[in-house]
């Protein structure tokens, strides 16, 4: 049993580079890169097509999908791994995998929206060219997060651009403490279940 489940999380180690270097290869567009590159399509557009079907993953300017696909395939890597140390299969431990991998999802995409309005709001105080390339790509980010975490708290009154920007940062944060929280008592939890 040990042997199996260290060749299929092997073979999920070797599918997780190739899916990074698939969605590293997509930031280059216009390259050619031959034969090599269409084989490694043909290997990871199928799997990563499914994560693309489903809306929720796509709510905002940029496609989550790959890391939700990233996510899973690391989660099954690691029930491979657990199970064959193991040598049984145990629900609360899966469990508690899943978890950890919602938890990491949940700070990756955080993470990235309060990095990109930080970077809003040094551009909003320091006057800079909000016309430029980066920064309308940082604004066309950052424009929906805000409206709609200022639609949730601040439906009828209308607050200052660097209020809103601050506000937004500060609740994503407490989303990230709050959900922090729960994943840890969910851990303790998981781990008093007799199965």
């Amino acid at each position: 049993m040990f042997y199996l489940m260290s060749v299929l999380a092997g073979i999920t180690s070797v599918y997780m580079i190739l899916l990074f270097i698939r969605i590293l290869l997509t930031w280059f567009s216009g390259a050619d890169f031959g034969r090599p590159y269409a084989f490694l399509c043909s290997i990871c557009d199928p799997y990563l097509a499914w994560f693309r079907r489903f809306r929720l993953f796509k709510n905002s300017p940029i496609d989550f999908s790959p890391i939700i696909a990233l996510a899973v395939l690391s989660l099954v890597h690691n029930v491979f791994i657990s199970w064959g140390r193991m040598g049984r299969f145990n629900i609360s431990i899966i469990l508690i995998l899943l978890l950890n991998a919602l938890w990491s999802v949940v700070l990756w995409i955080m993470g990235f929206f309060i990095v990109i309005l930080v970077l809003r709001m040094i551009a909003f105080l320091g006057n800079s060219n909000i016309y430029s390339p980066f920064w309308r790509f940082v604004d066309f980010i950052a424009q929906p997060v805000m409206y709609r975490i200022s639609r949730i708290f601040f439906p009828n009154r209308i607050v200052s651009y660097l209020f809103r920007i601050i506000f937004s940062i500060a609740i994503l944060a407490a989303v990230i403490a709050l959900f922090y929280v729960m994943m840890k008592f969910g851990i303790v939890l998981l781990t008093q279940l007799p199965f």
